[in-house]
């Protein structure tokens, strides 16, 4: 056999070849280009199988028709600052009420000072039982709008002569007194160890008292608790006749701040403290319990019998709790 043999001539002939099927090729691309079968020439549609090739290569149709909506950014007003203002304090001396008792009597408060320091004074928690507590208050009010006694200027000291209205001037003097319109004992009535009923065995047991229907069943005791808690009072003193004694607030022991507090009350006055002629009575749902529970330093003064005032005494006394400031809390 004659051996295959590559010549010029068959070299030029494949060149020729290739270079028409290229040159082809390239007219079939061109013709479908002009044709207007490219994306290219296509109007944008949006579709969930689009890529980001397609999105980026899209054009959007001469034909399509645009309306612009304005968008107005919204007015902008300065919002007002608020103004706070305190409080006003009723006036220094002059009669103000917290509230009113179950027969709608006024529980009337005095005022006198302006300092951060808020001390409180009631009298006549056992109403016309112990007239002679709110006697005594009204003459230490007496003593502070005459000048005799100065409030220190980081005090606020309130005066609250007659917790009792009820009681005090329908039953004065009487041991009906001792409670208000609804037979409620107001010293049973707060909410610290409060019970329906307590052995009564060495208590004073001059008329039948309930301790109400629940805690703070009373008005007069929402009333006086309401402000204590509102005007977040530092301490507190309840009077009371007659055992010439003081007792402070915490149970089952007194609370540290009522104790000191009792303490310096005592020796300025010489009532007992500890009260070492107490008879043993069931104390429960008593004010200075409540008080010392919620932070407040809180005694019961007893004066020395159901007539006198003690004013003499109570002046000094006064004076003490005036100057009384907590003691500092070791860590």
């Amino acid at each position: 056999m004659r051996p295959f043999k590559v010549n010029r001539n068959t070299t030029l002939l494949l060149a020729g070849f290739f270079a028409g099927a290229i040159l082809f090729l390239l007219f079939f691309v061109s013709a479908n280009l002009l044709s207007g079968k490219s994306a290219l020439s296509l109007p944008f549609v949006a579709s969930a199988g689009s890529t980001t090739s397609e999105a980026v290569n899209a054009t959007v149709s001469p034909t399509s028709e645009w309306t612009v909506t304005p968008v107005f950014a919204p007015a902008l007003t300065a919002t007002p600052t608020p103004i706070f203002t305190a409080t006003p304090l009723p006036p220094e001396g002059e009669a103000f009420s917290i509230g009113e008792s179950i027969e709608g009597k006024p529980l009337e408060m005095y005022r006198f000072g302006s300092g951060p320091i808020v001390r409180v004074i009631i009298g006549a928690i056992h109403g016309g039982y112990e007239s002679n507590t709110a006697t005594l208050v009204y003459l230490l009010r007496d003593d502070l709008k005459s000048g005799l006694i100065a409030v220190p200027e980081e005090i606020t000291l309130y005066l609250l002569p007659v917790f009792n209205p009820d009681g005090f001037y329908d039953y004065l003097n009487l041991p009906a007194g001792r409670s208000n319109y609804r037979g409620v004992d107001l010293n049973r009535n707060w909410d610290a160890y409060w019970a329906a009923d307590w052995d009564r065995t060495r208590c004073f047991n001059y008329a039948y008292l309930t301790a109400g229907e629940f805690p703070f069943s009373e008005p007069e005791t929402v009333a006086l608790r309401d402000f204590l808690l509102n005007n977040r009072a530092d301490a507190l003193i309840s009077y009371h006749s007659a055992m010439s004694a003081i007792f402070a607030g915490g149970r089952p022991e007194p609370d540290p701040a009522s104790d000191d507090l009792a303490r310096a009350l005592s020796a300025a006055s010489l009532y007992l403290y500890p009260p070492t002629n107490d008879p043993g009575c069931q104390y429960t749902g008593q004010l200075i319990d409540w008080a010392s529970a919620n932070g407040i330093a809180a005694v019961d003064v007893e004066l020395t019998d159901h007539q006198s005032n003690d004013i003499l005494i109570n002046r000094k006394l006064l004076e003490a709790f005036l100057a009384w400031r907590r003691p500092m809390v070791s860590e």
